[in-house]
């Protein structure tokens, strides 16, 4: 027996840190809110403390911050002639639970994509010519530009009290920045995290060889800040433990410490945990939701909670889920290439490498990931793709900082594995190790995809999800070439050692690669092509809306965090500036 409640305005899945923005947006236009959250609460007054947020193995190891894969996998296989397996243990990528989802965990490190990446279809085009793009791969324009965006990016780096260095405001460029961002209205809000040693010898070098370095923007204050929600926020106190743990520091970007202060009370919102949602009731007739189905994972009894309008924000792949089990959409078919849901899905292909100096002492465990030195200049069409037979492209980065004492223990290619020998070479060279990374496109290809699972089942009965993904000739030259550029850095550096590791070419799930997952739900102009247009609105129940990377209609060589935040705002905006007011579609196509 499912137990029905009092309908609200509206119900949001999801509460990391786009579906809580959302909440807290609409609630602050007095609209009654309901979030709904499969994991548990986090209070960071209660779990973020010393000593026990330090321990590597639980939470690094052990992966205390994620899904629990008994309760919820996904099944994977590299192509579609393949029978796909359930994932039993998280490697690739590590899809976050409980408030504040996957940012409780994240490196920090935080993006805009490029003007050209929203017009990427036309801009590589109008430059290469019409039959450039092969055929297979998917890739289109977004139905928003990164000039009608600016003003939410904006915003969101205030909310998350980034730091950084701007290279372009308001069109002047400025040495010591990102010259090839787009234009930004407004300095980063705080000055950028102190460079770790390796960070200062990797920027000299990329300067010397003609590169443009810049240090990276971290979604951390630098210095004591009021968001603006005005939550005081502490400052990144270069601990070494940001991947994978949550912050001591009360500085790393999340919901649970960015926006929760303030929501948690609010008369208008009300938090659910251990809340998991089984499907988004749809009426196909009236392109109306009604609600949804949510199972108390402590009782195992079933609640209906009605609502005006439904908001999916979750991780990219239980956002698709949720639209291919609840029927909302047209599935994706690659034999025919019609339909929309699971289309597009997109990875992140990085490629990293490490160098050893025997005279230098690096002090690797002081740091955070926003103490790196990068440089763009091989991103997105920051550079002629002419006769190179890829296009993408993607930063390069080099540092020091933030090693963990069980997992920074990187040795030269050829040490001991194991044993005393193994012991002496991990101190011998824990002090003078240097780590770089290339961070890579991932331009939609027709063969990579999601959809529902014959075979396997999750905790409450629905069919797994089930990823078909696997690298590209066009992801391994592109990458490849940004680790050609790498390269010439790190000689420059005159290491002792070095080494630079491309990907397989088959996709491998088992080892740690990147969690940036897109694509599946793809914003765009038309029914035909999108499964949402440029709110975040479903073309196929006006009343249900769509936030995070599952948007995305590809991967371009950043993280997704910055700019799903910029569109969560223009959303909420729409939302409560023209749908509140007169309900129904918000573009017509």
């Amino acid at each position: 027996m499912v137990t029905k409640l009092k309908e609200v305005d509206a119900v949001i899945i999801g509460q990391g840190l786009t579906g809580v923005t959302m909440a807290k947006e609409l609630t602050m236009a007095g609209l009654t809110v309901v979030g709904l959250e499969r994991g548990p609460d986090r209070r960071p007054q209660e779990e973020v403390v010393l000593p026990r947020i330090r321990d590597e193995l639980k939470y690094n190891a052990r992966k205390e911050l994620m899904i629990d894969n008994a309760v919820d996998t996904i099944t994977f296989r590299n192509n579609s002639e393949q029978t796909a397996l359930p994932i039993r243990r998280w490697g690739a990528f590590l899809p976050g639970e409980g408030v504040g989802g996957t940012t409780n965990h994240w490196g920090g490190l935080h993006w805009r994509f490029l003007p050209a990446d929203f017009r990427i279809r036309s801009e590589i085009t109008q430059r290469y010519g019409a039959r450039a793009i092969p055929a297979d791969m998917t890739i289109a324009d977004w139905p928003v530009s990164y000039d009608e965006l600016e003003p939410y990016f904006d915003k969101f780096d205030k909310l998350c009290g980034v730091s950084g260095k701007a290279g372009n405001l308001r069109g002047n460029k400025i040495a010591g920045g990102n010259v090839f961002e787009g234009p930004r209205q407004n300095e980063y809000p705080n000055p950028a995290i102190k460079t770790s040693a390796g960070g200062m010898l990797f920027g000299k070098a990329a300067q010397e060889v003609g590169f443009h370095p810049f240090p990276t923007p971290f979604s951390a204050p630098s210095q004591p800040y009021t968001n603006v929600y005005g939550i005081a926020l502490g400052r990144c106190e270069y601990c070494g433990f940001c991947g994978r743990n949550s912050c001591e520091a009360n500085a790393k970007a999340t919901s649970a410490t960015h926006v929760m202060p303030v929501l948690r009370n609010d008369p208008k919102y009300t938090l659910r945990v251990r809340a998991f949602v089984k499907r988004i009731n749809y009426d196909r007739r009236a392109k109306k939701v009604t609600g949804v189905i949510w199972v108390d994972m402590k009782t195992g009894e079933e609640y209906e909670q009605p609502a005006g309008m439904v908001i999916l924000s979750g991780f990219t792949l239980g956002n698709t889920h949720m639209m291919l089990y609840s029927g909302i959409g047209e599935p994706y078919d690659p034999k025919t290439g019609r339909g929309v849901v699971g289309k597009n899905y997109c990875y992140q292909f990085e490629a990293n490498g490490t160098a050893f100096f025997e005279n230098k002492v690096l002090n690797p465990f002081i740091g955070s990931p926003g103490d790196r030195i990068a440089f763009d200049d091989f991103n997105g069409e920051n550079f002629d793709h002419s006769g190179l037979g890829f296009f993408g492209g993607g930063y390069i980065v080099g540092g020091s900082g933030a090693s963990p004492p069980i997992g920074g223990r990187a040795l030269p290619e050829g040490s001991p594995q194991w044993g005393a020998e193994w012991k002496k070479q991990t101190v011998k060279w824990y002090y003078s190790v240097m780590d770089f990374n290339t961070q890579g496109s991932v331009y939609a290809n027709r063969a990579n995809y999601l959809d529902l699972d014959p075979t396997y089942k999750d905790a409450i009965g629905r069919p797994l999800l089930r990823m078909t993904y696997n690298g590209t000739d066009n992801d391994h030259k592109m990458s490849r070439y940004l680790l050609s550029k790498l390269e010439i850095v790190v000689k420059a550096m005159n290491p002792t050692s070095y080494s630079l590791r491309p990907r397989p070419r088959t996709f491998t799930i088992v080892p740690y690669q990147s969690t940036h997952n897109t694509g599946g739900t793809m914003m765009g102009s038309n029914p035909r092509d999108s499964v949402v247009n440029r709110y975040g609105q479903s073309w196929a129940a006006d009343n249900l809306f769509l936030t995070g990377a599952s948007l995305f209609p590809q991967q371009h060589g950043y993280n997704p965090t910055g700019t799903l935040g910029a569109i969560t705002y223009l959303t909420a905006e729409k939302i409560v500036k023209d749908y509140v007011r007169n309900p129904g579609p918000l573009v017509h196509a």
